[in-house]
């Protein structure tokens, strides 16, 4: 009876860790997927050229607002 008992507990044990470890399996599986699709997101961004390097006006036409800070060429 003994036996039986501690073999239930090994299986029992078992199952956790291998049931854990497929956890952790796809977990590792999930955040390379999603660090490879970063990388490749970038590299894709890199190689785009901007707007601007294209000679394409950029979207604003107005000047920034003055925030009464001064300008950059004011001398203090």
């Amino acid at each position: 009876m003994a036996d039986n008992y501690l073999e239930g507990k090994f299986e029992a044990l078992r199952e956790r860790r291998e049931k854990e470890e497929k956890r952790r399996r796809a977990a590792w599986k999930k955040r390379m997927d999603a660090y490879r699709k970063s990388l490749a997101d970038k590299q894709q961004v890199a190689v785009e050229p901007s707007p601007q390097a294209e000679g394409v006006a950029s979207d604003r036409s107005e000047p920034l607002p003055d925030h009464g800070i001064g300008s950059p060429d004011e001398t203090v």
